[in-house]
């Protein structure tokens, strides 16, 4: 149960790797259960969550599959530079995060005979996302495949492949980094789920690259929900069945569909920001994972939890010793 607000609190542990390397299931991570109505927190693992649900619950989704987003580049001077690929925003042009100082025009050899051409960044005052033009040898997808990797920042150990980035629900390609939410989703779970009586619904983001170091607003991504993931929220919601979105991404998606009462199927670009004066139109409670108290996540999780109870749900994970980050425990907020 939730503990009283102290000071000192211990920070949550650092996800180094897949928690198949620590030795437990995908499903068998750790899974903390907020309870909004009643101010408290349960402790549980995620192979359990269909114990907290109940019959014509709604999970939502996010079927992104991550694609090795990470590609070494080599500049004129001949030195190597990690790039980023975020997002596409038509064939040959894309957002990238290049991981180190770049200029407006500086062209980047890429392997197999590519090259990208920096051309601005899409913030001048914060220069870290830029646009850049590609010429490759074949389509960014299949040429990521071949040359790429997974995006990883430095609390992660080693390279794992790129099976350990994607969720079951992974469908389409597009996401630079892992909507890592529905990661501890696994094929038991998905049946008890059904045997419960739980909807399970796909939504489509393409999540960019994230600003682990620099935290700020999210940046323009590329959803899709399709005429059925719509129709199955609008009947929930009419029921009054809960719509429980899994993820940030999920949610992103869902809401950016969510013009007002009523789901649309709809495609395109979001720029939607979710923070704490928003109000959810389409979920009622979000599955998510634990982030850095500096991180832009923190915003969303706002849009569910006052500020006094999300310090003590984060409390009561750091306690109790969670793990954050893609490869770390989740967070069931209801």
């Amino acid at each position: 149960m939730t503990a009283a607000l102290k000071t000192n609190t211990p920070r949550l542990l650092e996800a180094v790797e897949p928690p198949e390397r620590r030795g437990l299931a995908r499903d068998e991570v750790r899974m903390l259960v907020t309870d909004r109505a009643q101010r408290t927190h349960t402790h549980a693992r995620f192979l359990e969550l269909p114990a907290f649900l109940r019959a014509g619950d709604l999970l939502l989704v996010n079927d992104s599959a991550t694609i090795p987003a990470a590609v070494t580049a080599t500049r004129e001077n001949g030195a190597a530079i990690a790039l980023h690929v975020a997002t596409m925003i038509d064939r040959r042009l894309w957002t990238v995060e290049p991981r180190g100082t770049v200029r407006a025009g500086e062209e980047l050899r890429l392997p197999g005979g590519g090259c990208a051409v920096i051309i601005a960044p899409l913030d001048p005052e914060r220069p870290r996302l830029w646009y850049a033009w590609f010429r490759l040898p074949l389509e960014m997808n299949a040429f990521l495949m071949q040359y790429g990797e997974p995006i990883r920042y430095g609390y992660v150990a080693r390279h794992f492949p790129l099976s350990d980035y994607q969720t079951i629900f992974a469908n389409e390609p597009g996401s630079a980094e892992m909507p890592s939410a529905a990661r501890p989703f696994a094929p038991r779970v998905v049946h008890a789920l059904h045997e419960r009586g739980v909807e399970i619904a796909c939504v489509t983001l393409h999540c960019g690259v994230a600003s682990f170091e620099a935290p700020e607003r999210p940046g323009t991504e590329r959803y899709v929900v399709l005429p059925q993931a719509a129709a199955a929220v609008n009947r929930a919601r009419r029921d009054g069945r809960r719509v429980i979105a899994v993820g940030t991404t999920a949610l992103r998606a869902i809401e950016s569909a969510t013009p007002r009462d009523e789901v649309i199927a709809s495609s395109g670009w979001t720029d939607l920001v979710i923070e704490e004066q928003y109000r959810p139109k389409s979920a009622d409670a979000l599955l998510t994972g634990f982030h850095d108290a500096a991180a832009t996540h923190q915003w969303i999780l706002r849009a569910f939890l006052d500020r006094e109870l999300l310090a003590d749900a984060y409390r009561e994970a750091a306690e109790s010793g969670y793990y954050q980050h893609e490869f770390g425990d989740v967070h069931l907020i209801l």
